[in-house]
């Protein structure tokens, strides 16, 4: 009997001993696991950073894609074609062979968007700066494009108004309005043609902006997508890696 006694006494110290060691391991063990006991939400602060950055690397690579030769005319997402009120023009045109007059329009308004695409730089540059904590973190958790459409509905007014007289400066310089004019004069000389008016000026700085946002879009998605897009170690924080 006592020694029954003994051999339970023994038993329990061992069982004791063994799962206070076996509870250290475990205790250890979950301690080595990031996962579980180190993961932390970002802060603000990181961020805000985060998207700034990926705004400003998405719109200089944007700038500088639209900004080279054939940047437009050689993409077609974003290539600036005939105005539809004056497409009939082109059509007549080339059907009694002056396809001449209507390829150089075309060409000259494409130069004109490339020429003044590096002055929406700046502004870019500047609207970042304004964005709050908040619209950070709904641009984090938005669609593909969410930073895009935030910065679009922020910036367009003020970029059309000060980007239109780059445009224009720029269709003078590379004659947008000399080709519009023969284009017109070709097709006017036509017996009963009526020529349509047109604001130059207007279309191509729209057409203009809305294939630079286009671009930006394309950037932005990429940062969100693609982890070698990811060229910052904040960007791989914000975005993961």
């Amino acid at each position: 009997m006592k020694l029954k006694k003994t051999f339970i006494t023994v038993l329990s110290v061992l069982f004791f001993l063994v799962t206070f060691s076996y509870a250290g391991f475990l205790d250890d063990m979950f301690k080595k696991i990031p996962s579980l006991s180190s993961k932390q939400e970002l802060d603000d602060s990181t961020v805000i950073s985060g998207l700034k950055e990926a705004l400003s690397i998405g719109t200089d690579k944007a700038v500088k894609e639209v900004s080279k030769t054939d940047g437009y005319l050689g993409n077609n997402a974003i290539k600036i074609l005939m105005p539809e009120n004056i497409q009939k023009v082109a059509d007549v045109l080339r059907k009694i062979g002056y396809e001449k007059p209507v390829d150089d329009f075309i060409l000259s308004m494409n130069r004109a968007a490339e020429k003044a695409a590096p002055k929406a730089a700046a502004y870019f540059v500047d609207s970042v700066k304004g964005m709050t904590i908040e619209d950070a973190k709904k641009i984090l958790n938005g669609g593909d494009t969410a930073a895009t459409d935030f910065f679009r509905s922020k910036t367009y007014d003020k970029l059309f108004s000060d980007f239109k007289p780059a445009i224009s400066s720029s269709m003078d310089e590379v004659g947008v309005t000399r080709s519009y004019k023969e284009m017109m004069g070709k097709y006017t000389s036509i017996p009963f043609m009526k020529a349509e008016s047109l604001d130059v000026d207007n279309y191509v700085t729209n057409k203009a902006l809305d294939g630079l946002f286009y671009m930006v879009a394309i950037e932005e998605k990429k940062i969100r997508t693609d982890p070698g897009a990811r060229v910052t170690e904040l960007l791989k924080k914000v975005f993961g890696k």
